[in-house]
């Protein structure tokens, strides 16, 4: 399949997991169980999870997921090809009925993010990014597109903010911690004559702010997974952003042995 018809794949995929998912946000019963890292599972994950696997199944590429324990490294370090699936990033934000939950589905080809999509469930908004030919989409829909070129074509004109005046930082709800809050300090001290506002949102919805330009940079100095991240790489990558690895200062790669990520910063490249 050509990387046009996987991402149609994605997004259609994307689009009905989060009507699955939104299902089970309109009942009384969220079916909520603790994993063993003590992390939330809701009824909404499971189904999501079932949903996507079953689409994407028919591609032939294996995928990573964040509700199946990972394949050992062996099998998978050979691997020319994955997608990596969050069904439901947010699921603390799911079961506070905030909204601020998404569905991500990233293709990964030579460790690097290809492709990328993020589903806002509650709102229809979709954040897609096709980083090879630079294409990033934000668009709404409840229903399914029929071709990549009608789902390119619904594309919302975006506004960038105008950093010459003021700097938003958008960070987590619930990982403003101390290394966070130096990094604001730091960039205060060093554009005296601009102010610097920090957005708080949840799930990877922080990657769509500043892909579209509600936000200039984000910086996550506590720990993520690769599922919580890659779509929202592909996406920031496609709009001319980078999600730079505090550790190695490149950009983040993925289906590596340890799937826990680095700290990281999303700036302009």
């Amino acid at each position: 399949m050509e990387l046009e018809d996987l991402s149609l794949l994605a997004i259609n995929t994307a689009i009905n997991a989060g009507l699955e998912i939104m299902k089970i946000y309109q009942s009384d019963d969220f079916g909520v169980i603790d994993k063993d890292d003590q992390s939330p599972l809701t009824k909404a994950d499971t189904a999501a999870n079932v949903f996507i696997l079953k689409q994407l199944e028919k591609t032939h590429i294996p995928y990573i997921t964040e509700e199946i324990k990972a394949i050992d490294y062996g099998l998978r370090k050979d691997w020319p090809q994955c997608w990596i699936i969050d069904p439901l990033d947010g699921t603390k934000e799911f079961i506070k009925r905030n909204g601020e939950f998404t569905v991500n589905i990233a293709l990964i080809k030579n460790h690097k993010p290809v492709l990328g999509v993020i589903y806002v469930p509650v709102t229809g908004e979709i954040y897609y990014g096709n980083v090879e030919r630079k294409i990033f989409v934000r668009s709404t829909s409840v229903s399914e597109f029929n071709s990549y070129e009608e789902f390119v074509s619904t594309h919302v004109s975006i506004k960038r903010h105008d950093v010459s005046k003021s700097i938003k930082v958008v960070g987590s709800k619930s990982h403003m911690n101390d290394d966070t809050k130096t990094f604001i300090d730091k960039l205060i001290s060093e554009n005296p004559d601009k102010s610097v506002e920090v957005v708080s949102k949840g799930s990877s919805l922080k990657f769509c702010m500043v892909a579209d330009g509600s936000a200039d940079v984000y910086p996550r100095f506590a720990p993520t997974m690769e599922w919580d991240t890659a779509a929202g790489q592909a996406i920031c990558e496609a709009a001319g952003y980078a999600v730079i690895d505090q550790k190695t200062q490149k950009a983040m790669k993925y289906n590596r042995e340890e799937l826990l990520n680095s700290y990281f910063l999303v700036q302009k490249m």
